[in-house]
């Protein structure tokens, strides 16, 4: 399972659909064009509890992947702590495989 969810934002990246880095998403889910967002399990706490509660309060669905060096890695960079997914097709498939 892993590797198909990785697989799929690498796909979403070369789409040009992602939104890497906390202040770049934290505008993204403000302008409401986030649709979904993934953070590393290992951010820090300050990091989880902002991009949480900003999302919580603009209604945009936040999911929980293993680490930053997976999340980047997916992606094609070094460490990502934050991303954010802005189609609502990469979106709801992403949502699928990740529950």
């Amino acid at each position: 399972m892993n590797e198909q969810w990785s697989s799929f934002l690498g796909l979403a990246n070369r789409a040009r659909k992602l939104i890497s880095g906390e202040e770049l998403v934290v505008g993204e889910v403000r302008k409401q064009k986030a649709k979904l967002v993934l953070l590393a399990s290992d951010a820090s706490d300050n990091t989880k509890k902002k991009v949480t509660d900003k999302c919580a309060y603009y209604n945009v669905p936040v999911r929980i992947v293993a680490d930053r060096y997976a999340l980047g890695q997916a992606i094609g960079k070094d460490a990502r702590v934050v991303v954010a997914v802005i189609d609502n097709g990469f979106a709801k498939k992403l949502i699928t495989m990740l529950d």
